[in-house]
């Protein structure tokens, strides 16, 4: 699979790769907007290899070939049209950068690549050295970044069409010191609107408090473009009802439309159309 070069924006930490947008603003009012916790590309066998992990066996062996293997199954099933409608934009999280666990992998680029579409990524730029906290364990499945790994995660948005005004979101965490929470956003123009879209990865460890928090922060820089409509997905696995009940009290609409996908064999897909993702509009 080809990789691409990339730059790194220091004073907005993000990193843009080199791939142009495949076209330019649209004039239509359709745009479709997929997002993806892919779980580091680890694929179907999160569960199966964290219950391993426990005793002592840690598949697959050759990683990077595994990893690069169920992106390229990924990139099939966003780019088929059979499963779901080919995204303009995709929204990724958990998008690892060279960790062990992905063999060194940059998984974003990779998918990019692969989908012929523009990226940016955010890296989570989790501390190095801090042991991981007791989390629960139906969420205890994946695989730990080593405390000294160079690599890092993040999350990322990967496009066809041109993104504007991109912007990093550092969200605040208390009870997840081993991995910082972030949301991204940008811009596209689609039939002559400024269409926001916000990728945020909140934390579903935390408490209800500290996901209203990091929410908080999201919408509170959503405000500050209430002239321009807004997409907004959240990774959230628990007190989805709660979280949309939230978003409702900022006069977002939201809603949770759910397809259901069949799975392509060795990757786990999740899309803001699951049960497990929550997608928004707001109007100004």
């Amino acid at each position: 699979m080809s990789q691409s070069d990339q730059t790194i924006d220091a004073p907005e930490r993000l990193e843009f790769g080199d791939i142009p947008p495949a076209g330019p603003a649209s004039d239509t009012e359709r745009l479709v907007v997929a997002t993806y916790n892919i779980r580091y590309a680890v694929g179907r066998g999160l569960i199966s290899s964290g219950i391993l992990r426990k005793v002592g066996i840690n598949p697959p062996r050759q990683r990077r070939a595994a990893v690069s293997k169920n992106i390229e199954t990924a990139a099939r099933a966003f780019s088929a049209g059979t499963k779901l409608p080919r995204p303009d934009i995709l929204a990724l999280q958990e998008a690892d950068n060279a960790t062990g666990r992905v063999g060194g992998v940059h998984v974003a680029r990779e998918l990019a690549a692969a989908l012929g579409m523009s990226w940016v990524h955010a890296p989570a730029e989790i501390p190095r050295g801090v042991p991981p906290q007791a989390r629960e364990w139906w969420l205890n499945f994946e695989e730990q970044i080593a405390l000294h790994d160079e690599g890092d995660t993040g999350i990322a948005l990967l496009s066809y069409l041109p993104l504007e005004d991109v912007t990093r979101i550092d969200l605040p965490w208390k009870e997840c010191a081993w991995r910082p929470r972030l949301a991204m956003a940008a811009t596209v123009v689609l039939g002559g609107h400024h269409v926001r879209i916000c990728n945020a990865h909140i934390d579903p460890h935390a408490s209800l408090d500290g996901q209203h928090d990091q929410l908080e922060v999201v919408l509170a820089d959503a405000n500050n473009i209430m002239d321009q409509k807004l997409l907004w997905e959240t990774s959230i696995l628990s007190r989805a009802r709660n979280v949309l009940k939230f978003a409702r009290s900022w006069r977002v609409r939201a809603t949770r439309r759910h397809f259901r996908l069949e799975r392509p064999r060795g990757v786990a897909l999740r899309s803001s159309c699951t049960p497990t993702g929550s997608l928004c509009a707001m109007q100004p």
